[in-house]
């Protein structure tokens, strides 16, 4: 046997318990290979999903779970263009589109709840909605917008303690909408600087409620928000998104490992399907090991995982499943590709968000 071939079947046995089924929840996952959410502004204009996703996601359903890009809640929570969204009966069924057709291809589903809080502009969701956060400070940076080019975001209104409890409900809903467009279940996005993550920074969240102040009570958005997600569609249908350390989009937390431990202390009797924790991008923060301290059900670990690293994090029992994101861009035969053992193609950042198929459905 050569040397390279020798090489082909190690690398071949490395992979093999990416392989196997496992269950998160009530997901039946057919292999440990989950599609990470990416935004990527296919949608229609007004949040309706494409065919062109269809295309997009029935091309990667045989990944063992898909979780689809942040989608707005309500018409707040938009943060760019061409987002989707999951509030009107037209973005139902733009969804069922895609789910059906990730079904016919015998692929799960879920969908990313995602409100961007105060990562917002006039400019993307249009005049008379507004952009609320946890407090009225403004997120240092822009964002793209079709009609204006790049825009500051704006400058939030503080959430008012109704708005509060509105926006947990409204997680609620879009849990059961998202079911009713055919999603096998939800995610919570709770890290990247959106109105969660925002409610758990101390920097961010400068309320004197019971939102705001101390760590039990900057938890408390999150924690309300997956229990209204769990009474309507069951808590082994959620999951959670979480990244210790995250300062994308102006937010920062000094007491992050506290925080973070906290919430997830507060979760534990809620037996959520699956926690998908990121890599920290903090050098003296281990946020997988915090994750497996200080929580029981599954771990989807995410970012800077090859398929020879990820299969030694599912043997070694670091995590049940991992997550790839620019992977799947220009591999919608991902899965396949790491069972024979072949390297992933790169991708074009430059396609990345462009409105067209270019890069997205012909990869």
């Amino acid at each position: 046997m050569s040397e390279v071939q020798e090489c082909g079947q190690q690398n071949l046995a490395q992979v093999e318990a990416l392989m196997t089924p496992t269950r998160l929840g009530a997901l039946e996952l057919a292999n440990r290979i989950v599609m990470a959410p990416m935004t990527r502004n296919r949608a229609a204009a007004d949040g309706v999903p494409t065919q062109m996703m269809a295309d997009h996601y029935a091309a990667r359903a045989e990944a063992g779970l898909i979780v689809a890009e942040g989608t707005w809640p309500c018409a707040e929570g938009q943060a760019y263009c061409r987002q989707p969204g999951i509030a009107t009966a037209e973005q139902v069924a733009g969804w069922r589109r895609v789910t059906d057709a990730v079904h016919r291809r015998g692929g799960r589903i879920v969908l990313q709840i995602m409100h961007a809080g105060r990562i917002g502009s006039r400019h993307v969701k249009g005049p008379g909605v507004a952009t609320l956060g946890p407090s009225d400070e403004v997120a240092r940076g822009e964002v793209y917008t079709d009609d204006s080019g790049m825009q500051p975001f704006d400058t939030p209104r503080a959430m008012t303690t109704a708005e509060v409890v509105e926006a947990v409900a409204v997680h609620g809903r879009a849990a059961q909408l998202a079911r009713e467009a055919g999603f096998d279940g939800v995610e919570l996005h709770g890290t990247s600087g959106y109105l969660p993550m925002q409610f758990l920074c101390a920097r961010t969240n400068r309320r004197d409620d019971a939102y705001g102040g101390s760590i039990e009570n900057r938890v408390r958005f999150v924690v309300e928000c997956l229990e209204a997600m769990s009474s309507e569609i069951g808590a082994d249908r959620v999951g959670l998104r979480l990244n210790p350390g995250n300062t994308y989009n102006d937010v920062s937390d000094g007491e992050s490992v506290e925080t973070h431990r906290e919430l997830l202390r507060r979760l534990a009797p809620l037996g959520l399907a699956y926690l998908h924790m990121m890599r920290s991008p903090l050098e003296d923060l281990d946020a997988f090991a915090l994750a497996r301290e200080s929580f029981e059900g599954p771990l989807v670990l995410n970012n800077g995982f090859s398929p020879e690293s990820a299969a030694e994090a599912v043997s070694s029992g670091e995590g049940a499943a991992v997550s790839f994101a620019r992977h799947f861009i220009a591999n919608p035969d991902l899965v396949d590709k790491v069972r024979r053992g072949e390297a992933p193609r790169g991708f074009d950042r430059k396609t990345l968000y462009t409105p067209g198929p270019e890069g997205y459905v012909v990869a």
